[in-house]
């Protein structure tokens, strides 16, 4: 399944070697871990602890980096490498732009951050035949 175009992390092993690479940025809202992966590809994970609160905040804290990551990861991201969003327990009452502006610049300091490619016009659109 699908977040946005990014593929998913479903295998503990990938868990594991994305955090075992050591390339992580901690900020209020979450953490974010990133290794190199497949070629051409991104992946992403999603973990909360029981640090962040009950089941009810944990399942809200993992939906909200959902939503995030589709907004952001599709068009930002690197390709070519795995990220895993751990939340905090910040993570689910915090305002969803502070969450955003804590994923692009934990991107940014990982110097992963990629402008977004602008869209081509489709053709035919536009122009008369």
């Amino acid at each position: 399944m699908a977040t946005g175009g990014v593929e998913r992390l479903r295998r503990r092993a990938d868990y594991l070697r994305v955090q075992a690479a050591e390339r992580r940025v901690a900020l209020p809202g979450l953490l974010l871990q990133a290794a190199p992966g497949e070629a051409g590809h991104r992946r992403v994970g999603f973990t909360a602890s029981r640090k962040v609160g009950n089941a009810v905040a944990r399942n809200r804290a993992r939906r909200r980096l959902k939503a995030l990551a589709g907004e952001i990861l599709p068009m930002h991201a690197a390709a070519g490498h795995d990220y895993v969003l751990v939340a905090r327990q910040a993570t689910p009452a915090r305002d969803f732009q502070a969450l955003r502006r804590d994923l692009e610049n934990a991107l940014k300091k990982l110097k992963l951050w990629q402008s977004a490619v602008p869209v081509a016009a489709q053709p035919g659109e536009g122009s008369a035949a």
